[in-house]
Parts: structure tokens; sequence; C-alpha cells
């Protein structure tokens, strides 16, 4: 394990909570497979999956339907100290057979986004609209994930925009109605995915960039924790439940889609008091910790020294808060193949 990783692990979840810092946020898991170990990048172990509803149920976390989470977050009102909001992607029968047992179990609610393509073609990896609709009949929550899962941002604006009413269509066919909550295939989008998202009728859209959903977040593009077999042992699951936001504004770019500027200009302006600023690091997924400018008292600008490579590249930032706690800011890439 890298030691600012190992670093986060020790320190971040064992420290006494700041409930008037939490009141305005929450934490979104975002899983995908659950016991399909062909998959390792997409799937949880199911002893890991286990590991992370003990420790839901035993800690101090309150489990809310997202939902919950994005009506009171964006009325202002206040959430519990440690909320967290549980999603899965895709539809996988997994989810069916092995996630939605030991989460009704537990109590503890969850969102499924669907690629309708996907519930249609009756493949035996995947729900059908018979599984979809026994979810909803039994309170899970089901979210919007285009037709055909997509790269969005490599797709040309009469393909999405056939994406999202051919999903929209089907949902309203299967179910009765399009669903509030979009969830952005692969995590990429940029300006024209977010306009298009919110102008389709999707009350919120959720990204797979690493980040606590705040009172400052946009409501097209909402940061949500993945986890899988590589960062899914409990050391990491407590470290994301238990961090913070990192209010900022101004983030650039906002386009995932990376084109000529390669490596690209990343930077984001700081609107809270969180601390020296001289002790946030930053991580790029393809070269490991980058250079960090301070420009004044609040603007942070990160240089990477090579292009990022085809496909998907992540940049996390962190600071350890006065409390303890972790603040993590993270962003997703894309850099399409030739």
């Amino acid at each position: 394990m890298k030691s600012w990783a190992a670093a986060l692990l020790l320190t971040a979840w064992t420290l006494a909570p700041d409930l008037a810092r939490a009141a305005d946020q929450a934490v979104i898991l975002m899983y995908h497979r659950f016991g399909e170990t062909k998959f390792a990048s997409t799937n949880i172990r199911l002893e890991q999956f286990e590991a992370h509803i003990t420790e839901l149920k035993s800690g101090p976390y309150t489990v809310l339907p997202v939902s919950e989470i994005v009506a009171k977050i964006q009325a202002g009102a206040p959430l519990p100290e440690r909320t967290v909001g549980i999603t899965v992607d895709d539809g996988y029968l997994s989810v069916f057979k092995e996630a939605w047992p030991r989460l009704r179990a537990a109590g503890l609610p969850f969102t499924v986004f669907i690629s309708t393509d996907l519930a249609d073609a009756g493949a035996a990896s995947y729900m059908g609209w018979a599984q979809i609709r026994q979810l909803r009949d039994a309170g899970v929550e089901i979210g919007a994930h285009t037709a055909s899962h997509p790269h969005m941002i490599a797709a040309g604006a009469a393909r999405l925009d056939d994406e999202m009413q051919k999903s929209n269509a089907r949902f309203k066919a299967e179910l009765g109605a399009v669903p509030d909550f979009f969830a952005y295939p692969y995590g990429e989008a940029g300006p024209r995915e977010r306009a298009l998202a919110l102008k389709t009728g999707y009350r919120t859209a959720f990204g797979q960039h690493s980040g606590v959903f705040h009172k400052s977040s946009e409501a097209s593009y909402i940061p949500r924790f993945a986890l899988n077999e590589s960062f899914g042992a409990i050391g990491r699951f407590q470290l994301v439940i238990n961090t913070l936001a990192m209010p900022v504004a101004d983030v650039a770019p906002i386009d995932a889609g990376i084109g000529a500027v390669n490596p690209p200009n990343f930077g984001f302006t700081i609107t809270g008091d969180i601390g020296n600023l001289k002790n946030l690091g930053c991580f790029s997924s393809s070269e490991g910790r980058a250079r960090v400018e301070i420009l004044g008292n609040r603007r942070v600008e990160v240089r990477l020294k090579n292009p990022l490579p085809r496909g998907r590249s992540r940049i996390n930032c962190t600071l350890r808060d006065q409390s303890g706690r972790w603040r993590w800011l993270g962003t997703i890439f894309y850099v399409p193949p030739k």
C-alpha cells in the first residue's frame, strides 16, 4: 500500500465526530457486482460486503435513502452526523441474489441504477424487469443509467439524446414512471452531459469521482466512492465513510473528456476554513503524488508531469482536517482511444 494511503487508513475513522460540520453532507457509496470474483475490478467479495454492513450497523452511522439525502441537502436541512447512502450501478443479477437479501436483513436502504437495454436483453447475468419491479415494490429506489451504457463524452449529441429518451420510455413502460435520479456510465461527464441529464428531467445525477456529497455539490454531478475487491478492505471502507467534504468552487476543467490539453491544468478554489493548505496532497492514478501550487490563500493548482494515458484516470486531493478526519476531492478524466 502506498504510504499516503496507509496514513489515511490509520487515522481517518478513529477520531471524534464534529457534529456541526457533518450536518450538511453525506458519503454516497457505489457498488456494481457482489460475489462475482471473475470480475475483480467491479466486484465486491461477499465477505467484504458483509463486513461493510456490520460496520454500518454497529458504528456511528446513519444510512438513509438517497432520495432523502438529496432532498435534505438541497433544502439546507440538517443530516445526522456520518450519513451514508448506498448505490449500485448496472443492475447485475447478483444485486438481486446477493446484495438485496443482505441489505434487507440489515434494514439498509439502497438505490440501483439500471441501463434499460441490459434489462431488456434477458442476459443471465442481469436482472430482468420482473426482478427490478420486485425491488421497486419492496422500497428499493430505481435510477436511470442510459439505455446501452455508452461512454457519454465520446458519443454524439443525437446518440445521447436517443439514449436518454429510450431509457425514459422503457422505464415508463415497465415501471410506470421515469426515475428521479441518474448515474453517468463510467462516471464520466462534462458540461454537455450534465446539462442533458437535468434537461431530460432527472433531479440529480451521480458520477464516480471520489468525494463527499455536500451543500456545495452541483446537482448534475454528485460524487460517490467506488468500492471493489481492491478498494473494499474494511480499513478503506472505514476511511471513506468517515471523510468530510472539501468545499470548493471554480473547479477547472469541468469536462472529463481530455482533448488537446493533456495533461489537464486541474485546479479549484477552497471556499471554507479547512486548515493549512500546505498540508494538502494530490495524487494521480497515473503517476502518484502530483505537484501542488497554492496561489494566494485559496486557489489550488495541480501540476502533472506527463499526459494522462488513454482511458480513465483519477486525481484525488486530500487534507487532514483539524479534527483529524480527512477531507477529500476527486475527479475523473477520460482520454478517448485513437
